[in-house]
């Protein structure tokens, strides 16, 4: 078993260079806007006192586009003094650009660019999210089809209830999958939103015209109302459906762990050539990657909390959100993206004890078989709670004595005035428990 899996196409998305990139990219699509409104002869209902001294044409927003430079280590360097990374930002890429400087980040605060190239970056990092949520979708449905018949034991309260098929397990897996993909893109389309509204979002020194241009080039749609940041709430939404991937994630670890006990051992993880267990017994094959999946998504949880915490600011906007932002959405974004991808690789190397799975269904002689045998009686003419207590009696006694539910009903004479030998072995079919199987596969698959 080879996992195989990179981070750096996630992670790369949240270097620091690229947060100043997405910086850069903003404030050019704003010149751009700027140059695009000037072509038009469009007046912009809001400009700056001297507007005609910051009107950029086509050619100066061509001219910034090919100068603007930046380097982190400027940057850092920059910030060391003036202790602001946006005003740091702008003046290293001011030095690349000289006089041309004036045109960039005119009318606009900090929060324009922060939020605006935040909702870029979130937008990147969804696309891959949601990549994974297919090829995970695409792995369950082709081990669902591979097992449609594949009998197992369903269980409810851990306790074993009536038979079923690992495939019809592996079906409620995907339509829980792919209703989490409707609501992550569902949260990620609502997050999809930038600003380009100035101080305390009024617009006053710069024209809601430059925003709708700026965020529409951006892929983006404009904010129908900024507050000099964008609403937290939208990030708490969007934090929820990444916790919710996340924990229905450890909810099929879980299974896999409990399927995996040495007295169960109907599922195992892949175990590669050379792959220890333990340090100290030998014989351990242990469920590690499913433990380590259930141990992320309480950092992935933990953090859709700190993002609800992050709606409540003072006034129309303070910065306690940003230090807590710039920890939760890079990390739960890469934890979700390896999360899944683990699982992935989980599912795509599963091995699958089909023997052990079909002999719990037959434990104590079909005592899962009650509920057949109790209505079996009730169409006999017997009351349902005499039938009950003739059933559980049998049961009980398979259970209690490690003995035969079946054997037990054949040597019933109480059951064997209402049913003949025939008839009880026809009840003892796990076909029986199937035939509705087929119905389930069409909703899902």
């Amino acid at each position: 078993m080879i996992e195989r899996y990179s981070r750096k196409e996630m992670a790369n998305i949240w270097t620091l260079e690229s947060k100043f990139q997405y910086f850069l990219n903003v404030e050019l699509a704003v010149c751009d806007a700027y140059a695009l409104l000037n072509e038009k002869k469009i007046s912009p209902k809001s400009s700056p006192s001297k507007g005609e001294e910051f009107n950029i044409t086509k050619e100066i927003a061509q001219e910034i586009r090919k100068k603007a430079r930046f380097s982190v280590e400027r940057i850092d360097e920059i910030e060391q003094e003036v202790k602001h990374d946006v005003i740091a930002f702008l003046t290293c890429v001011n030095e690349s650009l000289g006089d041309l400087g004036r045109y960039v980040h005119v009318g606009m605060t900090s929060s324009d660019v922060i939020d605006t190239a935040f909702a870029l970056q979130i937008q990147d990092s969804a696309k891959i999210i949601i990549k994974d949520l297919k090829t995970v979708i695409e792995t369950l449905k082709k081990l669902a089809d591979k097992h449609r018949n594949t009998i197992c034991i369903g269980r409810s309260h851990g306790i074993h209830a009536e038979v079923m098929t690992f495939g019809v397990k592996l079906c409620n897996w995907i339509d829980i999958l792919e209703r989490q993909k409707e609501n992550f893109e569902q949260a990620t389309e609502q997050i999809r939103v930038g600003q380009i509204s100035g101080p305390v979002g009024t617009y006053s020194n710069i024209s809601p015209e430059i925003e709708k241009i700026t965020c529409e080039n951006l892929g983006l749609k404009p904010a129908r109302i900024s507050t000099q940041i964008i609403a937290r709430d939208y990030h708490a939404h969007f934090m929820q459906a990444l916790a919710l991937i996340a924990t229905v994630i450890e909810q099929f670890a879980t299974e896999i762990r409990h399927l995996q006990r040495t007295e169960v051992l109907e599922l195992e993880e892949g175990f590669s050539k050379g792959q220890k267990g333990s340090s100290a017994m030998p014989h351990k094959k242990n469920p590690v990657l499913s433990e380590n999946l259930c141990g992320l998504s309480r950092v992935v949880r933990s953090n859709s909390i700190a993002a609800m915490e992050n709606v409540t600011l003072w006034h129309e906007r303070d910065i306690s959100h940003s230090s807590a932002e710039r920890i939760i959405f890079p990390d739960s974004l890469t934890l979700v993206d390896f999360m899944l991808n683990r699982f992935n690789n989980i599912m795509e190397n599963i091995v699958v004890h089909k023997d052990n799975m079909l002999s719990h269904s037959e434990e104590f002689g079909g005592i899962v078989y009650s509920q057949k045998m109790l209505l079996s009686l009730v169409a006999k003419g017997l009351s349902r709670e005499e039938a009950y207590k003739i059933v559980q009696k049998n049961a009980l006694n398979a259970f209690e004595n490690h003995g035969n539910f079946k054997q037990n009903i054949l040597s019933d004479n109480e059951v064997r005035k209402y049913l003949n030998p025939e008839e009880i072995e026809q009840i003892f079919n796990h076909h029986e428990f199937l035939k509705n199987i087929d119905e389930i596969y069409k909703r899902i698959l």
